[in-house]
């Protein structure tokens, strides 16, 4: 005998999932195009013409755009930035609401105050890029880094997860004889691996996706990110300037399958790294909203 109950359908549940599919075919359908022409081959290219998948397939895009100086820099200076930015988002913004949850941090309440008060106002962009500037920042990659180390959100959210930490084992291992710096680093941290997890992929993916401050404190081109190069390349058609023009003759593939070929790699890495942290991110993006 079969328990099972099967759910009768109903015309509203054939309207939304119709409605569902196609707004998320509408969303794949401009990647899946983007794709097909990085790999269309040159002999089968036609401008201004529009195919789903490719009738001859092509790897010569991608083999170009690798083997170009320009790409490759702006490849390094984006891994720099998003890995050291990243890690060092992670070490100020936890250690920082680790501190502001001890009740003998003297003036705790104003610095959470003040911390409260940022997220609202803030100093703008001409303060910014003037400290940037005295600083002596400009045109170096630190100029992405040191401004961002930690923001009022992500302060105010994992100061909250940790409130929701059970005291009683913080106090246990302080009558233990450990330190404030052995609490954090071996029971802080390890109850929070959901939470570095979903702010590492948040930081990684701000840092990965700088654009209009790299254009604003990047003035030499070797040191662009990739979303300033992939810009040139899509909007400003300044390949030849940024150094994208191999001197490879005329077996250069069109400069549209180009384009498309560094859309693709610009987005690449981020796909690949949200599975891993999937599970963790899937917890993670709820800390703090639950006290108890």
């Amino acid at each position: 005998m079969s328990f099972v109950q099967h759910k009768k359908i109903t015309l509203f549940d054939i309207v939304n999932y119709t409605l569902l599919a196609i707004i998320s075919v509408s969303c794949l359908f401009p990647f899946v195009y983007v794709l097909s022409l990085s790999l269309t081959d040159r002999a089968v290219y036609v401008p201004y013409t529009f195919h789903l998948f490719p009738e001859k397939w092509s790897l010569a895009a991608y083999a170009y755009i690798l083997s170009s100086d320009s790409f490759l820099n702006a490849l390094n200076s984006t891994l720099f930035i998003t890995i050291v930015g990243s890690i060092l988002n992670l070490a100020f913004t936890f250690t920082m609401a680790y501190g502001l949850t001890e009740k003998r941090l003297p003036h705790r309440k104003w610095i959470y105050g003040i911390v409260v008060f940022s997220l609202v106002f803030s100093a703008g962009l001409i303060p910014g890029f003037f400290l940037v500037k005295e600083l002596g920042l400009m045109n170096s990659y630190w100029a992405l880094i040191l401004p961002s180390l930690t923001n009022a959100w992500s302060l105010i959210v994992v100061k909250s997860f940790m409130d929701s930490l059970p005291v009683e084992v913080m106090e246990s291992a302080k009558i233990d004889g450990c330190t404030d710096l052995g609490v954090f680093g071996r029971i802080i941290l390890p109850l929070s691996k959901p939470a570095l997890a979903a702010f590492f992929l948040f930081f990684a993916v701000a840092h990965w996706n700088t654009y209009f401050n790299a254009l604003m404190f990047l003035t030499d081109s070797k040191k662009w990110t990739l979303q300033v190069l992939v810009k040139s390349l899509v909007l400003d058609n300044r390949a030849s300037t940024s150094g994208m023009e191999a001197s490879i003759g005329d077996s250069a593939p069109p400069s549209e399958t180009v384009r498309s070929a560094a859309i693709i790699l610009a987005i690449l890495p981020i796909l690949f790294i949200y599975p891993f942290l999937q599970k963790h991110f899937a917890k993670g993006v709820m800390v703090g909203s639950v006290k108890g």
